[in-house]
């Protein structure tokens, strides 16, 4: 069975995959050298160190969810939605405080953030349910169900308060309810509640969320403090040009650039390697998006088409927030960039979350090599909106 399997894995994804992870490490390593010696004073590797374990663990779980039929996911949906809604809880009790926001847990030396495995967990779930209930999606009232476990995790998430991944989560599903055969109308209805939502969530934003917003589009009106990172980031962009300075040449990185390896690693990289760096990131990023979408439209099972959708959809989503923040179009939420900015929860979760979209792109290429032609879609097939 798993020389079968070998034979259909999308090899093109794969290797995208780990480019991307190759690449994040190196840039890793280059922009965290000066904030590694100057918190920790004794090593320049700490960061790399970490980032390097990080990617073994997560390289594992690819391999294992790649082998993983992804539907077994379907039949654990009750564990992963109680099991992802108690951490969120816990977290909000027994949490660590970074960057303002409770968002870690610590079991000893190690720390993890709930909040990024329950991105996979929820587009897990509502791939589920929507699948299930295909034949009910006439009825408004049947998406109520999914639509409230989202509305608390998404609720929890913000009370931690994580703004990005609150968005990234919310954007997720609207990504699976607009590919799952809703009505046309329904989705009208929910597009307006969540303008509507947003509109009434920007007048309860706290201070800090909303300097947020002031030092994305008027960054110069206060250069030395809400609109110091976004300034860095556009010296970092600007000097860079087009082939850049050169691999480890970053000036920006040596103190004038917070979070150099995190949130702001796309600017480092602009500096380092230009344009053509910065576009080979975000080529390989958007090949796997397009992989993504692609698998999602080839499958026959709705519930694959819907992970694939989901899956891909984060990915990108979470890459715009990223880069968005890097050039002053979205505010800073704190948001890694995927595959590239440190990280350990997020790589990690990221890993497992392509290697699931590996095996729907593995049964996908199965069946499209071994069923006839004339066979005709599974009820319910669904397209992209």
């Amino acid at each position: 069975m798993l020389k079968k399997m070998f034979r259909h894995y999308d090899y093109s994804l794969v290797i995208a995959i780990l480019a991307l992870c190759g690449i994040g490490l190196v840039m890793v390593y280059s922009a965290s050298i000066i904030v590694s010696i100057n918190r920790f004073g004794y090593s320049s590797n700490y960061f790399f160190i970490r980032q390097f374990i990080f990617l073994g663990a997560g390289l594992v779980c690819f391999l294992i969810a790649m082998i993983i039929p992804y539907q077994l996911y379907k039949k654990l949906i009750v564990p992963i939605v109680f099991g992802s809604i108690m951490l969120l809880i816990a977290v909000l009790f027994i949490g660590k405080t970074t960057n303002n926001a409770q968002s870690w847990i610590y079991i000893g030396p190690v720390g993890f953030q709930p909040a990024e495995f329950v991105k996979l967990g929820l587009a897990i779930y509502l791939a589920a349910i929507f699948s299930k209930k295909q034949d009910k999606l006439e009825n408004f009232a049947a998406s109520a169900p999914p639509l409230s476990v989202f509305a608390v995790m998404f609720i929890l998430i913000m009370k931690q308060p994580d703004l990005g991944t609150g968005l990234i989560i919310a954007a997720t599903t609207g990504i699976i309810i607009l590919s799952s055969g809703m009505k046309p109308g329904h989705k009208l209805i929910l597009i307006a509640s969540a303008l509507l939502i947003i509109g009434l969530g920007s007048q309860v934003l706290t201070k800090e969320q909303k300097s947020r917003f002031t030092a994305a589009y008027e960054p110069f009106k206060d250069p030395q403090g809400d609109g110091f990172q976004l300034v860095n980031s556009y010296l970092a962009i600007g000097s860079g040009g087009v082939s850049g300075n050169g691999l480890g040449q970053s000036i920006q990185k040596y103190g004038f650039l917070p979070e150099p390896h995190t949130d702001f690693i796309i600017a480092v990289i602009a500096e380092e390697l230009g344009f053509w760096g910065v576009a080979l990131i975000i080529g390989l990023i958007g090949f796997v998006v397009i992989k993504g979408f692609i698998t999602g439209l080839r499958s026959r099972d709705t519930y694959g088409s819907l992970l694939a959708f989901g899956i891909s959809g984060m990915v990108g989503i979470q890459s715009c927030v990223n880069l968005g923040a890097a050039i002053g179009l979205l505010p800073i939420t704190g948001v890694p960039l995927p595959f590239i900015s440190y990280g350990g929860s997020s790589l990690v979760l990221l890993l497992i979350s392509m290697g699931i979209l590996v095996n729907i792109s593995c049964h996908v290429n199965y069946k499209r090599k071994h069923q006839k032609p004339e066979s005709a879609p599974a009820k319910g097939k669904l397209h992209a909106v």
